[in-house]
């Protein structure tokens, strides 16, 4: 049936609840934690080392979730990571044991955020958009940002009325009943339904010829295969730069809302910094994934790691300063700014790497960024535990914060094909 719109937006609509769901599902860790600490009394590093090890488990299966959406598209993989984050979620009440947290949390919700998350969705959503990519990702990963200020003060309300178990069940339920139908609507490509990218018309004779964005025509023309890409050094900045960007992201996710506690804010203040900061998320993923159109990939990878970096610095003044000023300078540029990275984070790859085994390329590479999304996590607590301060750790991811960037810069995805606003510059 013909649509009254490019079915490219119904893939942006699905993908945007699916990640409002599913991406929060496992942040909502970070509103698990103190509780679970509070009434186990594990160590931080122990307790916090169940997510991390979920990303442990993500970097493993991710080659694998890579090659399954090369043969079987996004439907299956999608229904695999319901079935997983689902189970997970509903079998983690049962906890008594630091073991149990590391099988469900870990095991469970860990390998079905692959397939639901930013992984899952840059497998396929860049597919359906050229000239408009960076914004249609924006748009579709902004559903994190509205997940966060609906599902996480809930989902705190709830831990506060009835315990983390409960709030744990019912974002289970949620999962299944809301995500299992809706991820049936995914194609992998606008080709699979007889259409092009963009939702442009098919060529004829007197249509005026498109502008190609290719700048290196060698590169784009080689047929590239996991084991091409891995000879390549771009493929390794590529990794260098995806491991830095989740150990910096997911390092002041998990452990944001304790330090908060710990400095004395109130529990109130610190779950409405980790919801502001997924809120204010929506309009930076969209601008700088629509800047990202105009400007280029790289310059948008390095503003938010900028924000990152401030962010960063901002949380170790506030040890020596705590006040409501630098957790709003905190809270804008981690939001604003850093959560642009994922609006450039699939164009990136496709744009380097580009063919028929481009899951199996970006899988690979998302081993070593679920690796510091693991990495963040642990080595935070873990230095935590060791000083007994924050402060070392978010030093430390200053410095990843830039290595990020550089490494971007390296692999230059503009000199391989030119974003909508550069094509000017194509010889």
């Amino acid at each position: 049936m013909r649509l009254p719109f490019f079915y490219g937006w119904m893939i942006v609509a699905v993908t945007f609840v699916t990640m409002a769901i599913g991406v929060n599902a496992r942040t909502a860790f970070s509103l698990f934690f103190p509780p679970i600490v509070s009434e186990f009394g594990w160590e931080r590093g122990v307790t916090a080392g169940a997510f991390s090890f979920g990303f442990v488990v993500s970097a493993g299966v991710s080659p694998l979730i890579g090659r399954l959406m090369d043969r079987y598209g996004p439907r299956g993989v999608m229904e695999l990571g319901v079935a997983l984050m689902g189970s997970g979620l509903l079998l983690a009440p049962l906890t008594s044991q630091p073991w149990h947290l590391y099988l469900t949390i870990g095991v469970l919700v860990g390998a079905g955020s692959v397939c639901l998350g930013y992984s899952g969705q840059s497998l396929f959503l860049p597919n359906w958009f050229i000239r408009r990519r960076g914004l249609a990702i924006g748009l579709a990963f902004a559903g994190v940002g509205i997940g966060s200020v609906t599902l996480l003060p809930w989902v705190q309300h709830m831990i506060e009325q009835t315990g983390w178990r409960t709030a744990c069940t019912a974002m289970g339920i949620i999962v299944f009943v809301v995500l299992a139908p809706i991820n049936l609507l995914l194609r992998k490509r606008p080709e699979d339904i007889g259409l092009l990218p963009d939702g442009d018309a098919a060529p004829t004779e007197t249509s005026a010829k498109q502008i190609s964005n290719v700048v290196d025509p060698v590169w784009a023309a080689t047929d590239w295969t996991l084991g091409r890409a891995l000879g390549t050094a771009r493929f390794w900045w590529i990794c260098l730069g995806y491991f830095g960007g989740l150990y910096i992201w997911y390092a002041v996710q998990v452990h944001q809302t304790k330090f908060l506690l710990d400095i004395g804010f109130s529990a109130n203040v610190a779950v409405w910094a980790l919801g502001v900061v997924s809120l204010l998320g929506i309009p930076g993923q969209v601008w700088l994934g629509h800047l990202s159109d105009r400007i280029g990939r790289e310059w948008i990878w390095a503003i938010s790691c900028l924000g990152f970096a401030i962010c960063f610095a901002a949380l170790i003044g506030l040890k020596y300063a705590p006040s409501l000023p630098l957790v709003y300078l905190m809270i804008v540029t981690q939001g604003v700014l850093g959560y642009g990275l994922t609006s450039v984070m699939g164009a990136i790859v496709l744009e380097i790497f580009q063919g028929k085994q481009y899951g199996s390329i970006f899988g690979t590479i998302m081993l070593a960024a679920l690796a510091g999304g693991a990495a963040g996590p642990w080595a935070t607590g873990f230095l935590y535990d060791l000083y007994g301060s924050y402060t070392l750790a978010f030093a430390i991811g200053i410095a990843v914060s830039v290595l990020s960037a550089i490494a971007i810069w390296q692999a230059s995805p503009r000199k391989i094909r030119a974003v909508a606003g550069q094509l000017h510059t194509v010889p």
